[in-house]
C-alpha cells in the first residue's frame, strides 16, 4: 500500500521492529515526503492519535510499506487536534463544558 494524505494506519512491528509490541501506534498522514530511501521504504510525516482519535504528536516516521495496515477509525475523520495540558486551563474547560444554559423567564 502507498500512503498519502489523511489515511490513517496503524504502525506496528510489521513496519518498523521499533513499533514493535506496546511501541503500536495510530498514525494519521500528513504528508509523504519524497526523500530517496531505500526499495520498499518510505519517510511518512504525520500524527500519533490516542484511543479517542485526537493528536498527541506530530512525528516523522521511517517504515516499510509491506508493513503498513489501514486503522480502524479513530474517533471523526479529520477532526483531530493535539491535545496540550496548559496551566490551569483544566478547571476552567470543565466548567465551561458543564454550564448550562440559562431560562428566560417573562416576554
Amino acid at each position: 500500500m502507498r500512503p498519502k494524505p489523511g489515511d490513517l494506519l496503524r504502525i506496528d512491528g510489521r513496519a518498523s521492529v521499533q513499533f514493535a509490541g506496546d511501541r503500536a501506534l495510530t498514525f494519521r498522514v500528513v504528508s509523504v515526503p519524497d526523500r530517496q530511501t531505500y526499495p520498499g521504504w518510505v519517510w511518512l510525516t504525520g500524527y500519533v492519535l490516542n484511543r479517542r482519535g485526537e493528536a498527541t504528536a506530530k512525528r516523522e516516521i521511517y517504515v516499510q510499506l509491506a508493513g503498513l495496515r489501514r486503522a480502524a477509525s479513530a474517533g471523526a475523520p479529520g477532526r483531530s487536534r493535539i491535545v496540550r495540558s496548559r496551566p490551569g486551563s483544566g478547571t476552567q474547560a470543565k466548567q465551561l463544558a458543564t454550564a448550562q444554559p440559562t431560562a428566560r423567564v417573562g416576554p
